[in-house]
């Protein structure tokens, strides 16, 4: 498996590719919990990483979480 990384605002994410689901998968770094996404070609990839690091940003606002680990 190849690992890439893409960024998003100033956040990174890992990039993979899963040959068994046929997909490209990302994990969003240095977060103070988990956050992955998935798509088909990086176009949908990109498009993915932004609505899960706005999720999982909405979630840490409402708990009052620092997102980001220090």
């Amino acid at each position: 498996m190849a690992t890439n990384l893409m960024a998003v605002s100033d956040y990174q994410a890992k990039i993979e590719f899963d040959p068994e689901l046929d997909m490209f998968r990302g994990e969003i770094l240095e977060l103070n919990g988990g956050a992955d996404f998935y798509g088909r070609n990086p176009k949908e990839l990109r498009a993915e990483f932004k609505r899960s690091l706005q999720a999982f940003l909405a979630v840490c606002a409402e708990k009052g979480i620092e997102p980001k680990r220090r």
